[in-house]
């Protein structure tokens, strides 16, 4: 039968034991240092993608919205021009047409003093209207002469309703009112360009506004979601500049 142990064995035993809990302890407690660690280490790491994510969000941010402020001020610029020219030709398309009318105002007046004199009977003041005609009017009288108006029924009504007679600055007229139209055109769809990229800065800068306050938020949650909607809106706006109409050189 063994011996029972001494009591300074009793208490080495007691020591050993304890000093093996402590190592225990100890190692337990670097376990939990090392998850905290990693813990800490992947929530870092996790931050940092979302910050790189919002930096590069804001950068091209940056640069679009750049691009968009100087589509808009050219297609502005283009409209504006555009505009003008429209009414400069209007208002050149109104002198014309008022010329126009002062002239056939001035042939339709010779007209009537010559009719007055043939009614008369007064040779001598027919010869002098005739003098005072214009030479593209001049001619259409003669053409309509020619019909034997006083008694042919399906004679023009007057030299003026007579294919010769013919006014430049009515055509002129004409094409200036169209050119005027052309430009107006223009201008206006200048102008709708110019609002569509104001439309998309707009859009970008909601876009700087939901970065530039995610970083506020503790929670990553919250931060994920303001990043992911203000992606979406970058790509829909980023669409928007590829299909847009490029502004004019």
């Amino acid at each position: 039968m063994p011996e029972g142990l001494s009591p300074s064995e009793v208490g080495k035993e007691i020591a050993e034991h304890r000093h093996k809990v402590e190592e225990k302890e100890k190692e337990k407690e670097k376990e939990k240092e090392k998850e905290r660690e990693g813990a800490a280490a992947e929530v870092k790491g996790r931050e940092r993608w979302l910050t790189i994510t919002e930096a590069v969000l804001l950068a091209v941010v940056a640069i679009l919205a750049a691009w968009s402020g100087f589509a808009s001020a050219k297609w502005s610029t283009h409209s504006s021009l555009s505009l003008a020219k429209a009414s400069a030709a209007r208002t050149e398309a109104n002198r014309a047409a008022y010329e126009a009318a002062n002239l056939k105002s001035f042939d339709s007046t010779m007209f009537g003093a010559w009719f007055t004199a043939y009614v008369a009977h007064n040779k001598k003041a027919m010869r002098v209207a005739e003098e005072r005609f214009r030479p593209v009017y001049l001619t259409a009288f003669k053409a309509w002469l020619a019909t034997d108006p006083f008694n042919n029924p399906d004679a023009p009504r007057g030299p003026s309703y007579m294919p010769q007679y013919k006014l430049p600055e009515v055509a002129q007229s004409i094409a200036l009112d169209a050119k005027a139209n052309a430009y107006y055109a223009i201008g206006e769809q200048a102008g709708s360009n110019a609002d569509g990229y104001v439309r998309t800065t707009v859009y970008l800068a909601t876009v700087l506004f939901l970065v530039g306050i995610s970083g506020h938020f503790k929670v990553r949650a919250a931060r994920i979601g303001l990043i992911s909607i203000a992606g979406v809106i970058l790509v829909f706006s980023s669409i928007s500049l590829i299909i847009a109409p490029k502004p004019p050189v």
